[in-house]
Formats: C-alpha cells, sequence, structure tokens
C-alpha cells in the first residue's frame, strides 16, 4: 500500500508557513474549503511547493532559526517565488511591523496581513488570491494560444527576427511563391509552416520533402509518383508527395540539391500546374502552393550551371533571409529560457535557469549549428547538469569570453535597453511585474521605456 498525504484534486490548495502549532489549528480550520497544507520551516515550505505547487501561499515571516525577526521568513519568500513566480504569497508580520510588509510586497508577495489574526479579513484577501491567481492564468493560457499560433515554436525578440515575422505576416496570404534562405538549423521549416497556417490553405495538409535527403533517382517518382510497372518494383499506381499537397502547401527544403533534369520538371508543373506521374501519360492538375528552401548560394549556383535561373525566378517571387543565430544578438538566451519551459521535466531534473557564466556563454559562441545545435546543447545539459541552475560547462560552452569594443555610445545604449526589455519579457513570457524586477526598473518606467520603443504591451 503506497503511503503519504493524499491530496485532493477537487479543493483549491492552500500552503500555510507558520511555526506556531496553536495558529496552524486555527488557521486550518479557518480554511476547511481549501486542501490546506501545513508547513513550519524555510525546507519544509519548499518541499510541499515542490511537490503540490500550492497557487496562494499565507507566509509568516517571523520562522526559525529566526523567529523573532524575518530574516528567515524573507529569504522564504525569495526562494519560493524564485521556484514559482505565478504562486500569490500573502505574508503575515507582527502587529506595527508595516516596513517589513511593505519590504515583502516590494520583494513580490501578493499582500500582507498584520497580526492578530482576523479570520474574516484573511479569508477575504486569500480568496481574492485565488481569483487573480485564477485571471492571470486564463490570461497567459490565452496568450500562448494567440503565440503558438501560427508561429508555434517560433520566437522572435530581436529585430531581425521580427523582421522575418512581418514578413511572414505579409506574404502568407497572397498567392505568391516563397524562397526562404538561411543557414542549416536556423528553422526553414518552422517559417514554411507558419505561412501556410496563415494562408487560406491552412485546413489542407502540409507536406514537406527534403530535396537533399532522397537519391536522385528517386526523388522524380517521390515528387510526382509513379503508375504500376512504371520501373522494376512498381507493383501498384503511387501517388507523389506533389499530388498529395493539393489544396495544401509544398515544402520543398534544400531545393538548391534538386538534379538539373528534375528542376525542368518542376518548372512546368509551376507554370502550367499539372503533373504526369512516372510512367503514366495523364495530365493531371493539382492545385498547390510551393514554399521552397535552401542553405546554398543559389546565385553562384546558377553562376555554376547548378540551377537554372528561370525556376529560381519562378520559385522565389518572395525571398526571406533567415539570419543565423550568431547575428542575432540576445537571440541565445531568450531561446535557451524557452527550451527550457518546453521541455521542463522531460529530461532529467527541472531546471530553472543559467547561471550569469552561462549566459554570458550563451551570447558569446558562434552557434555555427544555429538553433539546432542549441536545442541539443539544452537537452544534454537538462539530463548531465547537477544543480537547479545549468553551468556554462553543462551546456559545453567555455566561461570565459572576450569583449566587444563598440563605438556611438547613444546607439549602443538605445540597442542594449529595447534588447534587454524584449529579452526579460520573453523570460518571464510578458509578466510586467516580474520583468520590471529582473531589469531593475519601476513598472512606470519600463511602460515608458516600453513605448518609447515601440514594444507592445
Amino acid at each position: 500500500m503506497r503511503r503519504g498525504r493524499i491530496v485532493s484534486e477537487d479543493k483549491p490548495k492552500l500552503l500555510i508557513v507558520e511555526d506556531d502549532l496553536g495558529l496552524q489549528k486555527q488557521l486550518k480550520w479557518c480554511f476547511d474549503e481549501h486542501e490546506v497544507l501545513i508547513a513550519g520551516t524555510r525546507a519544509e515550505a519548499l518541499a510541499q511547493l515542490r511537490r503540490f505547487e500550492p497557487p496562494v501561499v499565507l507566509q509568516d515571516l517571523g520562522l526559525p532559526p529566526d523567529p523573532e525577526g524575518v530574516n528567515e521568513g524573507m529569504q522564504t519568500l525569495r526562494e519560493t517565488l524564485s521556484l514559482a513566480p505565478g504562486t500569490k504569497v500573502i505574508v503575515v508580520t507582527g502587529n506595527n511591523d508595516r516596513d517589513n510588509a511593505v519590504r515583502a510586497v516590494s520583494l513580490g508577495a501578493y499582500d500582507f496581513y498584520q497580526k492578530p489574526v482576523d479570520t474574516d479579513v484573511l479569508r477575504l484577501i486569500v480568496s481574492r488570491a485565488f481569483h487573480i491567481h485564477a485571471l492571470e492564468n486564463q490570461n497567459r493560457q490565452l496568450q500562448e494560444a494567440q503565440f503558438t499560433a501560427p508561429f508555434e515554436g517560433m520566437i522572435a525578440t530581436d529585430d531581425a527576427m521580427l523582421k522575418v515575422r512581418r514578413m511572414i505576416e505579409k506574404v502568407a496570404p497572397a498567392a505568391v511563391s516563397v524562397l526562404i534562405l538561411g543557414e542549416s538549423g536556423t528553422g526553414k521549416e518552422l517559417i514554411a509552416r507558419a505561412i501556410h497556417k496563415q494562408s487560406g490553405r491552412r485546413d489542407g495538409k502540409f507536406v514537406a520533402i527534403n530535396c537533399a535527403a532522397i537519391p536522385e533517382q528517386l526523388l522524380e517518382s517521390e515528387l510526382f509518383g509513379y503508375e504500376k510497372g512504371a520501373f522494376t518494383g512498381a507493383v501498384k499506381q503511387t501517388i507523389g508527395k506533389v499530388e498529395l499537397s493539393s489544396g495544401g502547401t509544398l515544402f520543398l527544403d534544400e531545393i538548391g540539391d534538386m538534379p538539373l533534369a528534375l528542376q525542368a520538371k518542376l518548372l512546368r508543373f509551376l507554370q502550367n500546374h499539372v503533373i504526369e506521374r512516372v510512367g503514366g501519360r495523364q495530365e493531371i492538375p493539382v492545385d498547390v502552393r510551393v514554399v521552397c528552401a535552401t542553405n546554398k548560394n543559389v546565385k553562384q549556383l546558377i553562376t555554376e550551371q547548378r540551377f537554372r535561373e528561370d525556376l529560381y525566378f519562378r520559385i522565389g517571387e518572395v525571398t526571406i533571409d533567415v539570419p543565423p543565430l550568431r547575428e542575432r544578438r540576445g537571440a541565445p538566451t531568450v531561446l535557451a529560457h524557452a527550451m527550457l519551459r518546453k521541455f521542463g521535466g522531460m529530461h532529467g531534473r527541472p531546471k530553472r535557469g543559467f547561471t550569469e557564466e552561462a549566459t554570458a556563454a550563451l551570447e558569446a559562441y558562434s552557434w555555427p549549428g544555429n538553433v539546432r545545435e542549441l536545442e541539443n546543447r539544452v537537452k544534454t545539459a537538462m539530463i548531465m547538469g547537477e544543480g537547479s541552475l545549468l553551468t556554462a560547462e553543462d551546456l559545453h560552452l567555455k566561461e570565459s569570453v572576450d569583449g566587444e569594443l563598440l563605438f556611438n555610445l547613444k546607439e549602443v545604449r538605445t540597442r542594449a535597453e529595447r534588447q534587454a526589455i524584449r529579452q526579460a519579457l520573453s523570460i518571464t513570457e510578458g509578466n510586467i511585474s516580474r520583468t520590471s524586477e529582473l531589469l531593475g526598473v519601476s513598472r512606470p518606467t519600463l511602460y515608458d521605456l516600453m513605448d518609447k520603443y515601440g514594444i507592445a504591451h
């Protein structure tokens, strides 16, 4: 038989952090409509927090081994908010101890209450805290839904990627072909999927094919299909990727690796919107939007007569250049935090973030493998890292970084402020209070800066 405390999923969970046994019993009786969790020390409080994730915490500032002071209580508050930033912590202070109550609120406490305890007032404060937590949680879910559709997995906090997102929004509804250029691992397929999801074809299929991954002799039949008996082993009629994607979007990745002979057949399809299966004679009309991508220099391929110029103009009515990760200032840190949130506890122990040295190393590294390499390093660090914060060593990055020599201080300051605000908003998932605390400015100042730099809020 499994032993241990069984917590009801029906009642809202309330954690009471209080070392006075008499007051523990009084408060537990007072909040009998809640699933009350009790902790008498900081260690017990954090253990309950990790295990049960209560939305609201009622915490006394006077905790052992410092029951007459507030140091232990303040540290408990800090660690609680660090571990669960969305938790509403109501601190309980001694009589006429307003200064420490205000200090606790400045650290992130939701509200405070002074002893002696008036249970009716306290019930009202706790009830309001649960209500606010539920509203914030609902709002966060709505924001996440808006953020992930259609830009699921695509995070843009730097100017270069914001420009890419604006291009996607403009080009997606238009009936034009799109060519996505960028190094391997920059997320070209994510962009293609975003174009599909924002287009009028969003209800159709999104079919992707990597032209570099399929042998030349098989690529034609993979694209256009084949009739029964077209070649040895063709025992039945098979529909190709182009026909399969009719009504939707066909994504041709690594188009620069397509053989010249097949380029001519693709060009004919793009001009006439009809295909012929391998071994067939019947023309089959296909209504599909084609989005292509490559990590090659297409103009150089044309010069070397390895890519048809007429096909280039046909597939690239609009061209989107995806910047490499090394050119996206601040993006590695934001993406790394997003990956921690995405993978959560899937890989080893849950991690809360990165050390300052790790953050510096993330920004200093050149990322030749781009976002794909970053994801692999973060996943490995989550599995192998020992502490709650990932280090540069966990990421297999060097801690020592060389500073940059920068000029035009006004421009540098402007760029740095804008980037820091976007990074902080991304890390805190748009929470203004946490962002202002992270940046060390007041909420009004943060709003002023966001207005100054045109950052939506």
